[in-house]
């Protein structure tokens, strides 16, 4: 058995097989749907997300919690208690601050289980490029790499991951301040479609506007061509919000381009969806 867990959080987005495949320990997340609350497991046992987006699509208001120290504590204490170290890769923090609860949590617990370790690493990555790092790290913990040299590729690494987003519905853009209330009025008149990726510092940005889904997914892919190309063995990851039909045709494009060794597909969850709205896809690869 390894001397180590590899822990990361729901937002990873990662297709619940795939989590199970690489022993992948996902610490579930809060989010609140009309007058529910529910917690969002990669298996989907609280809540389908079919079911979410069905919602989400007629107006209900959905809103996401951070991850608490007691939620920390409760996952990472028996790991310490069976003599294992932790590694665990959070939720940017360009994004949200719970990086900075489990940093609190990790020096706690090292306090109280001395010569065991804790290391939170900040992603600096969102949905499937958290997905992707953390997809490659849990390969190379299967494959024999130490905890501290895990811990060295994660941090080199986390900033060469390419996230790559289009939305559908720019009211939930609009509300996140990430567009103007005019931009989203005239993009929805126009077939605008925003594309967004996210910067070094870990943070959603727009990096352009196109007419129509089609442009948008050609933009996206050409991304792929223009910063992945050199890589061997480029694993790809195609996510969507309840759009499978524009990921299928996505991930199609990507294996056409011979610059990937394979493609994932898999599904934006409620953490994610809620602040991009329904319709969003997205690819993600290392740069």
């Amino acid at each position: 058995m390894s001397a180590y867990q590899l822990f990361s959080d729901a937002t990873l987005d990662l297709p619940h097989t795939t989590i199970e495949e690489l022993d992948i320990q996902v610490i579930p997340m809060h989010f609140d749907l009309a007058e529910n609350s529910y917690r969002h497991f990669e298996d989907e046992r609280e809540l389908s997300l079919e079911e979410f987006y069905r919602q989400l699509r007629a107006g209900a208001p959905a809103v996401t919690s951070q991850i608490t120290p007691v939620v920390y504590e409760d996952l990472f204490e028996p790991v310490l208690q069976a003599g294992q170290d932790i590694l665990y890769i959070a939720f940017s923090s360009g994004l949200s601050g719970t990086v900075n609860n489990a940093m609190l949590m990790a020096g706690q617990l090292e306090e109280k289980y001395p010569g065991r370790r804790v290391v939170v690493i900040d992603s600096l990555c969102a949905s499937i490029g958290e997905g992707l790092l953390v997809y490659y790290a849990a390969k190379k913990r299967l494959e024999g790499l130490s905890l501290e040299a895990l811990a060295a590729w994660v941090m080199e690494y986390r900033t060469r991951v390419a996230h790559w987003f289009t939305v559908d519905d720019l009211n939930h853009l609009k509300r996140g301040g990430r567009i103007s209330a005019v931009e989203a009025i005239v993009g929805t008149a126009l077939n605008i479609k925003p594309i967004l990726s996210v910067d070094g510092e870990g943070k959603l940005t727009v990096m352009a506007k196109v007419r129509g889904s089609r442009k948008a997914l050609e933009y996206v892919l050409s991304r792929l061509s223009a910063e992945g190309k050199d890589l061997e063995g480029q694993i790809a990851i195609v996510a969507h919000a309840d759009n499978p039909a524009d990921a299928e045709t996505l991930a199609d494009l990507v294996r056409q381009t011979g610059l990937v060794k394979d493609v994932l597909i898999s599904k934006i969850g409620p953490i994610i969806g809620t602040h991009t709205g329904a319709g969003m896809t997205a690819l993600v690869f290392l740069k």
